[in-house]
């Protein structure tokens, strides 16, 4: 009797999280639309997806995202709590991100930056990104809890668990060059193969190097290497840098200059 009621409780909260995707979709689909590149919806003809990614990748990303929208519902409620809290305001960011083939979708994270921060612009792109940082916020990016919202994302369909991070519509220089290597070809991950190997400190080129890497390479062994060695670099604060390539050139700038 136990199982019968867990499983109708899991069966209407697949249900009910399937209705709230299909909404969500319907509610954004005109800001969508907006600034669509020329070509989205088609594929580079780079890459050709395998047995891999095309059924067993996506089941286990809807599987184990379901899952962890369920287990980590109270994580979620402390989060939202403390968000509101450090500035108040909307918990969560929404921001237009480039998806598979270059389609448009909203990615959601905890909100880590002040309400007065400017919108649609990349971190690495604001003169002192550290002053609209929130306490709180400060502490979800250094630990990555503030990515924990898009396990929504990957669970309606936009992302992978792995896969290359999502660039932002108006990142026009990362979107061609990583159309040079396939990378858009797939679908974004909540972390992937450039991730562990610099995330904040690596440049375009070497990020889309890294990005096309993955989709040359993607299979089950790949995948666990790159979700193994993430927990690593979160665990050990490895290439977070506030400000992120822009602040990194600045500081080179800077140096140069005084040599």
């Amino acid at each position: 009797m136990t199982l019968k009621i867990l499983s109708g409780i899991i069966v209407l909260a697949f249900l009910g999280l399937s209705f709230l995707a299909a909404y969500s979709k319907h509610k954004y689909l005109e800001m969508l639309l907006e600034n669509r590149y020329e070509d989205a919806g088609m594929s580079t003809g780079v890459h050709n997806a395998g047995v891999y990614e095309k059924y067993v990748k996506v089941i286990f990303d809807k599987v184990l995202s379901f899952c962890g929208l369920v287990v980590l519902l109270p994580v979620y409620l402390i989060l939202c709590i403390a968000v509101y809290i450090s500035d108040p305001g909307p918990i969560f960011f929404s921001q237009k991100r480039v998806g598979k083939n270059k389609e448009f979708f909203m990615l959601h994270k905890f909100r880590s930056m002040k309400m007065s921060t400017p919108h649609d612009m990349p971190t690495h792109m604001l003169e002192n990104p550290e002053q609209y940082i929130t306490r709180v916020g400060k502490f979800l990016r250094k630990t990555s809890l503030d990515e924990l919202p898009q396990i929504w994302d990957i669970f309606v369909g936009n992302m992978s668990i792995i896969g290359p991070r999502p660039a932002l519509w108006n990142q026009e220089d990362l979107v061609l060059e990583r159309d040079r290597y396939g990378a858009n070809d797939v679908k974004p991950g909540l972390t992937g193969w450039a991730q562990i190997n610099g995330r904040d400190e690596l440049g375009i080129d070497v990020k889309a190097k890294l990005d096309g890497d993955y989709v040359n390479n993607i299979s089950f062994g790949f995948d666990l290497k790159c979700f193994f060695g993430t927990i690593t670099s979160v665990l050990k604060h490895e290439g977070v840098v506030e400000g992120g390539t822009g602040k990194l050139n600045k500081e080179h700038k800077e140096k140069t200059e005084i040599q």
